[in-house]
């Protein structure tokens, strides 16, 4: 297939951050072309062309950070730390919702929205509760195969029961009750990267390439340091990305100083599981040793503005960490602290709060920059900075095609700084992954959207009964979780990411 995108304003994204008033976009089969002015180009059997005239065709966006898999949590909660609200999140264990079907459909749910506000990439970490199966990683997969999205899974789950990652938690359990947490099921590493190599095996590179496999350890905390080594060197030897949720919470700080007498991150340096393949997630309670710790090593950021802020967690220092030049992505989370996939205003978002944690306006992180964390810095997190992220020949032709003459653009005075502060998706007429349309005018092109929506709500009545009765179970943990959580939070860490404390 041959399409032709002519006479669109065209926002490269490349490192000199090229512009074109008016050009064309040449796309033969999933790659670029040529792009430029007034392409010649021959007619052919099967030659598509779109008049993209005033319309912005830009890299699609690439959601850094999302867990799939709580789709169906949207509302749930007004929020609460994270270490309370773990004990809700997922908390539906039951075998009939860890079927093929059912991840497929809920991770097409995710999928649909996303690729309508522009999303062409995710990396999605979706917790495999109670623990990863073949059968729910294939409805995974086979989801985002079918919809025409590009993805990076991993397998969301560490070794260590979430009782036993807080200090001195788990001794303050009563008997009975650790006990019987003691009895639920956690994959021993062994398992883990057994079900990682059949995944590897079966998924890797499918969907002609656009679905692929990473590795998660979950979080420092949730793992032994023997796994997460073993973790890491199964990404390394198959050439997969890494990920970690590292510093999130001030808890997860005063737990690095209590058991190692350092930050989790420089644990995690100490492993030698830091590198050019490592995503950070979150990275709140982070400082300058951690960030120049990133620097060095080459570690993406994933930054998730808004579900730091649900969670109370705190205000991540974008401007800092951009300034050593760690790359930075952008990130949506869970759908119960953003029930949307709107990485507009994601972006939006962490564009505001680097005002606010800094009073100097001349370090203020200009506009470009959370366009780029939207596009280039989630296709090196995906390890594609050489294949997407960028509109140029050879790239793979993940784009979007964005309406000026609507009404954030009018009038159009600064294109970069109106695609960041006014775009809230509403402009999106196309959205185009691989050189396919998957996209048009708000209508999802290659999956039956109105079926999947019926089959979904079929299953809700079932779904809210059992997440109901999982939730009371697990609040009789939340007194305990309180008290645990006030005693750390009142540590005193020399700094603090909250606003007024």
């Amino acid at each position: 297939m041959t399409l032709l995108l002519k006479n669109a304003r065209v926002l490269t994204m490349d490192p000199a951050d090229t512009e074109h008033p008016r050009a064309d976009i040449l796309i033969e089969g999933s790659r670029i072309a040529a792009v430029g002015p007034d392409l010649a180009v021959a007619r052919a059997a099967d030659l598509g062309i779109v008049d993209a005239a005033g319309w912005l065709a830009m890299p699609g966006l690439v959601n850094g950070h999302l867990h799939s898999s709580s789709v169906l949590s949207k509302g749930a909660y007004e929020g609460a730390p994270l270490d309370i609200a773990m004990l809700f999140m997922d908390a539906v264990t039951a075998s009939e919702f860890a079927t093929e079907r059912f991840c497929y459909l809920r991770t097409l749910l995710a999928a649909i929205d996303m690729l309508k506000q522009g999303v062409t990439a995710v990396r999605d970490d979706p917790w495999c509760m109670p623990t990863p199966t073949a059968a729910a990683v294939a409805g995974i997969m086979r989801a985002y195969g079918e919809v025409g999205m590009r993805a990076e899974v991993t397998l969301g789950l560490g070794t260590l029961r979430e009782h036993d990652t807080l200090p001195f938690g788990a001794n303050e359990l009563p008997a009975a009750i650790r006990a019987e947490l003691d009895r639920s099921p956690i994959p021993t590493i062994d398992a883990l990267l057994g079900l990682y190599r059949d995944t590897v095996d079966r998924w890797h590179g499918s969907a002609e390439g656009r679905v692929k496999v990473a590795v998660t350890c979950s979080a420092p905390q949730r793992v032994t340091a023997e796994h997460m080594v073993a973790l890491h060197d199964f990404a390394r030897r198959h050439g997969l990305s890494f990920e970690a949720h590292v510093l999130e919470t001030k808890t997860q700080r005063v737990a690095g100083r209590m058991r190692h007498g350092k930050s989790l991150l420089q644990v995690m340096g100490s492993l030698g599981v830091l590198d050019d393949r490592t995503v950070v997630i979150h990275a709140v309670w982070t400082d300058a040793t951690d960030w120049q710790l990133l620097a060095e090593r080459g570690c993406t950021v994933a930054h998730n503005p808004i579900s730091n802020l649900r969670l109370g967690s705190g205000v991540m220092r974008f401007a800092e960490m951009a300034a050593l030049g760690i790359p930075i992505c952008l990130g949506t989370d869970q759908h119960d602290v953003d029930e949307s996939d709107d990485l507009w205003v994601v972006a939006r978002t962490a564009a505001l709060l680097a005002k606010i944690a800094q009073p100097d306006d001349r370090r203020w992180p200009p506009a470009s920059a959370f366009l780029r964390a939207l596009t280039n810095g989630g296709a090196r997190a995906m390890g594609l900075a050489e294949r997407t992220g960028t509109l140029a020949p050879g790239r793979e032709a993940d784009i979007i095609l964005v309406d000026l003459g609507r009404l954030p653009y009018l009038p159009l005075r600064d294109l970069r700084r109106q695609l960041l502060y006014g775009e809230v998706g509403g402009s999106l007429r196309m959205t185009i992954v691989g050189g396919r349309v998957v996209v048009q005018d708000g209508r999802i092109l290659t999956i039956d959207e109105p079926a999947v929506r019926e089959e979904i709500l079929g299953h809700w009545p079932r779904y809210l009964a059992a997440y109901e009765k999982a939730t009371a179970e697990a609040g009789r943990l939340l007194p305990i979780y309180r008290g645990l959580y006030g005693r750390l939070v009142a540590e005193d860490v020399g700094f603090t990411r909250w606003l007024g404390a």
